[in-house]
C-alpha cells in the first residue's frame, strides 16, 4: 500500500492527519506529505488544516479513544486552566479528556469541591482522594463518557458553581462552541447557566471541526483557553467574535 493509500485510509475512519508525523513514519518531508494532502484535498476526501488534514465529517469517538490522542498538547491547556482555580471553590469538571488531564493538576491543600459528570474524571479524583466529590448520575453516554440526561440536568440545575471546565467538540467564530450529541448540549448549556465563571479549552484543530448542537458563542464563555501555536487567522477570528482568549504562555510569563 502507497504512502497516499495509508493516508487515505486514516482519513477513512475519521482519523486527523498530522503532517509532521507522518513525515517522521515515512522517513519523507513534510512538503511530500502535504503534496499528498492537497491531491486527496483536490479530490474532495480531506480538509485541509494548519499542520495536516481531517476527514470531510468528523465522526464522533467515544471518550476512551479520545484520552490517549495529543495528551502533551491537552496537559499544556490543562496546567493553564488549573491554574485558574482559586482556594475553596467548587468546581465542575466537564465529561472531557482535557478536563480528564486537568485532575492531577488540580492544586494541593486548596480545600476544592469537585463535580463531575464523567466516569473517568471521577475515577481520577477519587484516586486522589484530597477532595470531596460530588458524581453527577444518570444514563451514561458512551461516546461522551458521563451522564448528560434529564436526570443529570435537573441534578446541576441545583447547584450553584463557581467554575466550570466546559466540554468542546468543535469551536467557531461564527457558530460558537458546539458538540456531537444533542443531549450533552443541553446539558452543557445547563452547566454554563449555573456557573458564575465559565472556561472551555479548544487544541488547535478543533477550531476546524464541525459539531450540529450549539452551546454557546463568546457572551456565554469568560475565557477559551487555546494552544500557543494557534494559527493567526483563527485567533483574530475567534477575537473578532468577542473570545477572550488565553494561552499557557500566558499562564507562565505571568507567574
Amino acid at each position: 500500500m502507497s504512502r497516499r493509500d495509508i493516508i487515505e485510509a486514516r482519513l477513512a475512519e475519521g482519523r486527523q492527519i498530522i503532517a509532521a508525523s507522518l513525515a517522521v513514519e515515512f522517513n519523507v518531508s513534510e512538503d511530500a506529505v502535504r503534496r499528498d494532502l492537497r491531491a486527496l484535498a483536490a479530490e474532495g476526501k480531506c480538509r485541509r488544516v494548519y499542520g495536516g488534514a481531517l476527514p470531510l465529517l468528523t465522526l464522533s469517538q467515544p471518550i476512551s479513544t479520545r484520552i490517549g490522542q495529543a495528551s502533551d498538547r491537552k496537559k499544556a491547556l490543562a496546567r493553564a486552566a488549573a491554574s485558574m482555580i482559586q482556594p475553596s471553590e467548587f468546581v465542575f469538571l466537564d465529561s472531557g479528556s482535557t478536563n480528564l488531564a486537568m485532575v492531577d493538576l488540580l492544586p494541593k491543600n486548596s480545600e476544592l469541591t469537585i463535580a463531575t459528570n464523567s466516569i473517568d474524571i471521577a475515577s481520577a479524583v477519587m484516586k486522589r482522594g484530597d477532595f470531596p466529590l460530588i458524581l453527577i448520575g444518570g444514563a451514561v453516554n458512551l461516546i461522551v463518557g458521563g451522564s448528560v440526561d434529564a436526570t443529570a440536568v435537573t441534578a446541576i440545575e441545583n447547584m450553584n458553581i463557581d467554575r466550570c471546565f466546559v466540554g468542546a467538540c468543535a469551536v467557531s467564530a461564527k457558530n460558537g462552541i458546539s458538540v456531537h450529541e444533542h443531549a450533552d448540549a443541553i446539558f452543557k448549556r445547563t452547566l454554563i447557566k449555573r456557573s458564575t465563571s465559565r472556561i472551555a479549552m479548544a487544541t488547535s484543530e478543533k477550531f476546524h471541526e464541525r459539531a450540529p448542537h450549539r452551546i454557546g458563542g463568546a457572551a456565554d464563555i469568560d475565557w477559551l483557553i487555546v494552544e500557543a501555536d494557534l494559527p493567526g487567522g483563527d485567533e483574530e477570528a475567534a477575537v473578532e467574535a468577542g473570545f477572550a482568549l488565553m494561552k499557557p504562555n500566558d499562564i507562565t510569563s505571568s507567574s
